[in-house]
């Protein structure tokens, strides 16, 4: 097990020595490396298992910083980053020629974002580097929000773990960048659409669910537990599966019948944002339980349920 704790001067030091340390964020927790070093850099696709060719998110203190590893030129993402940053916002942007090509997957385009978590924030100004860090956990698997859940997945394999508690939003950022000259989103997360377009107007969505990313996190079959998780209408899965024990994971208090059923409510008060940080607990605790399979409502296709949503379908890919 790794050792966790508050100690960014700790983080720092191994960080640019090499090693591989679990930083938290508003989002989930990250897996981070120093973006610069490419050996660093392979530690985490190596720890995750992860394919090379989906491509890392870089974080970095500050909108100035930036302009040392990608071009931030665009009008509308310069709005988006003014009106969003420290925040759940990913952009895509012509990278420069600093960032390996291995955190891109060879792609042109580098993701960036300034997370919003003082703890975060503090070491990566401390250490002048950006740090790629996708979540931290195994390839495809549930993502972490808590301290224990780095530890109890990857502990083994990382030097440390920065302690910031559970993370606030608890979905993955929302990435946008330009294609064709249009703002498109390319990862539903945790910047609901209409705020963004409350920004820059309507954007377009491009939401890859193939074997080639052009974004992290677009891969059809991600986010997933163990057990055979199922989305759709509940009592019809409840039937289907009605001879097994079923985890239920609904949004909104419901009563269902049956025995051998586990209920996980993700807001008993239908709260989308409350909903986004149970998602990826309850998926792990359902995984965790005695139930044979998983099975999932979706949500309103509004707000950030639009992101639940997508994580539910990549969890069941």
């Amino acid at each position: 097990m790794a050792e966790t704790g508050k100690n960014i001067d700790l983080a720092a030091e191994l960080l640019l020595k090499g090693n591989l340390v679990a930083i938290p964020t508003e989002t989930v927790y990250g897996l981070a490396a120093n973006a610069l070093n490419e050996k660093a850099v392979i530690s985490i696709f190596e720890a995750k298992q992860r394919p090379f060719f989906d491509p890392l998110i870089i974080h970095v203190p500050s909108i100035e910083s930036i302009d040392k590893y990608a071009e931030l030129s665009d009008l509308r993402l310069q709005k988006l980053a003014k009106a969003f940053w420290p925040g759940p916002l990913t952009l895509l942007l012509p990278k420069k020629e600093i960032i390996p090509n291995l955190v891109t997957s060879g792609l042109a385009s580098v993701a960036v974002r300034i997370p919003n978590h003082a703890l975060t924030l503090e070491l990566l100004k401390k250490i002048n580097i950006p740090l790629a860090a996708p979540s931290a956990n195994p390839f495809g698997y549930v993502s972490p929000t808590q301290p224990e859940h780095v530890n109890s997945q990857l502990g083994d394999k990382i030097a440390y773990i920065l302690d910031g508690g559970v993370c606030e939003v608890g979905l993955e950022s929302t990435i946008i960048g330009i294609e064709d000259e249009k703002v498109c989103v390319f990862r539903l997360g945790g910047l609901a659409l209409e705020d963004i377009e409350k920004v820059i107007g309507k954007t377009e969505l491009r939401i890859n669910n193939s074997s080639n990313p052009v974004a992290p996190g677009q891969l059809k079959s991600h986010y997933a537990p163990k057990k055979p998780l199922f989305v759709g209408e509940i009592k019809q899965l409840i039937e289907k599966n009605k001879d097994k024990k079923i985890a239920i994971i609904c949004f909104g208090e419901k009563n269902f019948e049956g025995k051998d059923l586990i209920v996980f409510d993700l807001s008993k008060n239908k709260n989308l944002q409350e909903a986004a940080i149970n998602l990826f607990k309850y998926l792990r605790l359902a995984d965790d339980s005695n139930a044979d399979v998983v099975v999932c409502e979706e949500l309103p296709e509004t707000g950030l349920g639009r992101a639940i949503n997508d994580r539910l379908r990549r969890a069941a890919g």
